[in-house]
Order: structure tokens, then sequence, then C-alpha cells
């Protein structure tokens, strides 16, 4: 993890930031899939309640170069805003960014509890009014849609804590991976 490249989403009229960045996440999503080789990850460096308009994508200057001279970006280049590939600072930190997938909505768990007789009608429904689930709301997301199934679905990304020392490890095809660190800076 070398070496990085930065992507920003530039504002337009027509599309909110959020959009474009699902659409370039994925193709990104496509273009890694492609590869197959679980080298390159990602990170949102301007986090907050949103995952912001800024994509860097980690790796070794020779694998960000055969991502990039696939042209991975077509159609979306009046868009967005690429530096060129650099070096990662000395004094970067690093951290996880991971996919968090919810284990199912809150009203289908509600609804197995009353079949398997562990909560009353009742009682279900008045923790399905009370019910939030947190995690989920606090997490940035970007809606996307399955290559497979066509179904919208949102993906939530979590950015763990910072550490000292890099942790190696594969990164799935959307760039993610609860082990394997990024370099943050």
């Amino acid at each position: 993890m070398e070496s990085y490249l930065e992507i920003r989403v530039l504002s337009d009229p027509e599309f909110s930031d959020e959009m474009l960045m699902a659409a370039l996440v994925a193709k990104l999503h496509r273009a890694l899939g492609e590869r197959g080789k679980g080298d390159i990850g990602i990170s949102f460096p301007h986090v907050n309640l949103k995952l912001g308009e800024c994509l860097r994508l980690h790796g070794t200057a020779a694998a960000l170069q055969e991502l990039e001279a696939k042209g991975w970006r077509k159609g979306l280049n009046d868009y967005v805003a690429c530096q060129t590939i650099a070096p990662v600072p000395q004094n970067a930190l690093w951290r996880t960014v991971s996919r968090v997938q919810p284990k199912g909505s809150q009203e289908r768990l509600l609804r197995r509890s009353v079949r398997k007789g562990w909560l009353t009608q009742l009682e279900a429904d008045r923790r399905l009014s009370d019910a939030v689930d947190q995690q989920m709301l606090s997490l940035p997301f970007l809606n996307m849609k399955s290559l497979s199934n066509k179904n919208s679905f949102r993906l939530f990304i979590q950015h763990g804590e910072v550490v000292d020392q890099p942790v190696a490890g594969t990164f799935s095809t959307y760039g993610l991976s609860p082990v394997a660190t990024i370099p943050w800076f």
C-alpha cells in the first residue's frame, strides 16, 4: 500500500454527489471483479455522516496503473476529477474500511421471535414501534444495484479505528476488508 489515487466527484446540477459516488463505486466494483486480485483497497477521507465527495484507491503503483489502464471510469470522466498516482505520506496511520451488512430487518426478526414463541405478538408490536437499528442509521452508505438480480440495496461502509501498524490481507471486489488496512492521512 505504498501508493494511492484520489478521485473527486464534481458537483453537478443534475446528479447528487451521492448518486455520482455510487455510480463511481459500481464501476470500480466491476473493474476490481474483472481483475480478481484483491490488492486494491478504498477509503473515503472526508467521511462523516455521508461518505463525502472523495474516493481514494490504495495499492501498489503497479496495481493502480493496471486498473487505470483499463479505462474503468468511462462514462463518468465528465463528473469526476482524478489526480495522478502518488506515494502515501510517510506519517500515514492505518485503518480498515469494511462493509457492514444488516442481519435482517427488525420486523422480520420480530416475526420470527413470535413464530418461535419467544415473544407474544403484542410484545413484538411494541418492540417494533420502539426499534431503530442505531448502527445502520449511523453508518454512511451508498445506494447500489445488484448486477446479478438487479435489486437495489444499501452498501453500508464502516471506517475502523485508526492504528499505528498496517495489517496485510485481501480486499473484496468493492475494495473493502474487515482485516486488511489502508493508509489513513
